[in-house]
């Protein structure tokens, strides 16, 4: 489990430098701290179901927050 987020960490770096490339730099820099916090989950070791429960927390602050954004902060 521990390397999931190693590829969690590979994908959100791959996508923080095509939002670099496309001067995204918001967004770039927001992928940049999802990348660095996956790679160091990766290496710690923990339990499977310590992960589990990390990557729920994840998921469900993510997509709460990308709700709350699409739903309030864009402009029709």
């Amino acid at each position: 489990m521990d390397r999931m987020f190693r590829v969690l960490g590979f994908w959100t770096l791959a996508i923080a430098l095509m939002a670099l490339a496309g001067d995204f730099i918001p967004m770039a820099l927001l992928f940049f701290a999802q990348t660095a916090i996956f790679v160091l989950l990766g290496y710690l070791k923990l339990s499977e179901r310590a992960y589990i429960l990390i990557f729920w927390g994840y998921m469900i602050i993510s997509f709460t927050g990308v709700t709350y954004w699409s739903f309030f902060k864009m402009s029709v």
